[in-house]
């Protein structure tokens, strides 16, 4: 049953990718509204009075919210299966409270349901997308550095913030510790520190700008090969992927790769279907910078060649000139680059064949973690249901979005976080398995059943569990020091006991949450502390491999008055070395951090000294 009501004005809805008027009858709903896009509009929108009841479309809708919270149980159930090496559900959920997770889960998709049918405007302009992405992200700006590699990014970017980009240019690989990593994402941090101040704050605002315009960028994409519909469901699926979701604010380089390659996706994809110079340059220049972000893009870029193919068999001749001009100018702006460090390029390439490589395989995760637990599993659902539905239409530009997919499986690429990068194009496929789905109400409520559901998962899951572990004692100890009397950090680090890492990680990471100098000698009077065998296979090797980490010049100690001391160790019953011992005589612990998860191997409980006539 629909409610009756007189319409007036100009209603307009959406074939393809072009806005075309509907019929208007005097009483009741646009006659064609029932097949509209959700993103019909009355000069903003206008959706149909009688949503909530209309009996087969809530039908549908308690279907699919049924089909969630039978998936998330089952997940729950087997959740041995995860093999995630970060947020895996057996640790996750090791203590939840199953009924106020269902709970929290039926209000949420309560939620979506309320949502799908309510006349939200959104505009031709994308704004809506960025402002709710960039929003559900700043909710994970709690979470604590969890992965040891964001010591290394923060590091090189910090040699621009004290000692400036010509210096960052001429040693990167020598001064400055290079690794397996590309140039381009610590330079963009360094540059934000130098400029806003040395803030994690700033390096999360960035990372979480590099995440909204992506998901603004997959909607455009989705846009420009199918329908603002399409797109719109794809931007939105991003925000369906509760691990995605926890790397945003974390300094690494994962998120900010992901950006780039998706810009030299939608990039190309405009230059080849409607040329130009200034395209082509620009579909050149992202194209180079993609390069220069991360070497597991490399691979990936060879989507570009099949957006030409596919472009080639649509426009024929003209796309020839185009491919010409974007290869003429990549090789204009990637010359001089690989000129200015090929040593240190043709090094890096050889490593990570001989040791990067190999690793994938031992390293890696299950697809079955990464498809259905650390994403909504709706999306791997209607991803599969769109390689049939392609197949049926005989679609050449779905090869566009399928590509990285394809090589992923082909390649055996496993580890979540060299297939984070994809997750786009992974939301694309999955919303056109969704475009099958007519009724527009029906499918926006998927998308967004799918939406919630991951944000209690990360957010009451997630964000919950790596607040608990020890990473987080860095974090809280750094906003400690901030308030302490003493203007100067001086950190001892003590061996690991139970993991194979090099405790001096831990102090660039404790740096980026205190704007206090550090100090840290790693032989001041401590046992000489060298790398375990085993480390030459594993992925924790750089801890050992690059320089100390040293961040204050020495010679300026005189002009500060006292310092506090931190000792960072693995065991609450570490017992401390005779020559620390005495370094803190006359200082008394006044802070510890002991925070543990009990999962993680390596484990940072952070001490606090300060000078007892301070106290």
């Amino acid at each position: 049953m629909l409610v009756s009501k007189t319409y007036t004005g100009e209603f307009y809805g959406e074939r393809g990718a072009a806005l075309v008027p509907l019929d208007v009858t005097s009483q009741g709903a646009p006659a064609a509204a029932p097949m509209a896009s959700p993103l019909a509009i009355n000069k903003g929108v206008v959706l149909d009075d009688g949503w909530l009841l209309n009996h087969d479309r809530a039908v549908r809708c308690v279907l699919i919210a049924f089909l969630a919270l039978t998936l998330f149980l089952l997940l729950f159930l087997f959740r041995d299966l995860d093999d995630n090496r970060l947020t895996s559900w057996q640790w996750v959920f090791a203590n939840a409270n199953l009924p106020v997770l269902l709970f929290q889960l039926c209000v949420g998709l309560l939620i979506a349901y309320l949502l799908a049918g309510s006349a939200v405007r959104i505009q031709e302009h994308p704004l809506t997308l960025f402002v709710v992405s960039y929003a559900v992200a700043t909710i994970f700006w709690r979470e604590p550095e969890v992965i040891i590699d964001s010591a290394r990014y923060f590091t090189q970017a910090k040699h621009i913030e004290q000692y400036g980009i010509a210096y960052f240019l001429r040693e990167w690989g020598n001064e400055v510790p290079a690794w397996t990593d590309l140039p381009l994402i610590p330079f963009l941090y360094g540059i934000v520190l130098k400029l806003f101040g040395e803030s994690r704050y700033i390096v999360q605002s960035l990372c979480t700008l590099f995440f909204s315009t992506t998901v603004v960028m997959t909607y455009l994409i989705g846009k420009q090969l199918w329908s603002r519909a399409l797109g719109l469901s794809a931007g939105v699926l991003l925000l369906a992927m509760p691990y995605l979701l926890t790397q945003v604010p974390l300094t690494m380089s994962d998120v900010p790769s992901m950006f780039f390659l998706t810009l030299a996706v939608l990039a190309s994809i405009r230059a080849l279907q409607t040329g130009g110079a200034v395209r082509l340059a620009l579909a050149a220049a992202a194209i180079v910078l993609a390069m220069l972000a991360k070497y597991s893009i490399w691979l990936m870029l060879s989507v570009i060649p099949v957006i030409a193919l596919v472009e080639l068999g649509r426009q024929g001749r003209p796309v020839f000139g185009r491919v010409a001009g974007i290869a003429a100018w990549v090789v204009l702006l990637l010359v001089p680059i690989l000129l200015w460090r090929h040593d240190l390029f043709a090094h890096q390439l050889h490593f990570l064949h001989d040791y990067q490589y190999p690793g994938l395989y031992r390293w890696g995760e299950s697809y079955i973690s990464t498809f259905l637990f650390q994403l909504h599993p709706f999306i791997a659902l209607m991803a599969v249901v769109s390689i049939f539905a392609a197949a049926i239409r005989r679609d050449p530009k779905y090869f566009i979005i399928s590509w990285m997919l394809f090589l992923l499986v082909l390649f055996e690429i496993k580890r979540i976080r060299y297939s984070m990068i994809t997750f786009p194009m992974l939301a694309l496929m999955a919303a056109y398995g969704l475009d099958l789905i007519k009724d527009h109400i029906t499918r926006r409520f998927t998308v967004l059943a799918a939406v919630v559901s991951s944000l209690v998962i990360a957010v009451f899951g997630h964000l919950a569990f790596l607040q608990t572990t020890s990473a987080a004692n860095l974090q809280r100890a750094g906003d400690y020091l901030d308030a302490v009397d003493q203007q100067l950090i001086e950190v001892y680090t003590l061996p690991q006991i139970y993991s194979v890492i090099n405790p001096a990680v831990s102090v660039p990471i404790m740096d980026l949450f205190t704007n206090k100098p550090i100090i840290y000698r790693r032989n001041a009077g401590l046992e000489n502390v060298k790398a375990p065998p085993q480390i030459a296979t594993s992925p924790l090797r750089f801890t050992w491999e690059l320089p100390d980490w040293r961040f204050f010049d020495e010679s300026q100690i005189s002009t500060y008055s006292d310092k506090a001391i931190v000792v960072i160790l693995s065991d609450p019953g570490q017992v401390l070395p005779a020559k620390l011992a005495r370094d803190l005589t006359g200082y008394t612990l006044t802070k510890e951090f002991r925070e543990q998860s009990g999962v993680f191997r390596y484990r940072t409980i952070v001490q606090i000294y300060q000078p007892t006539k301070s106290i």
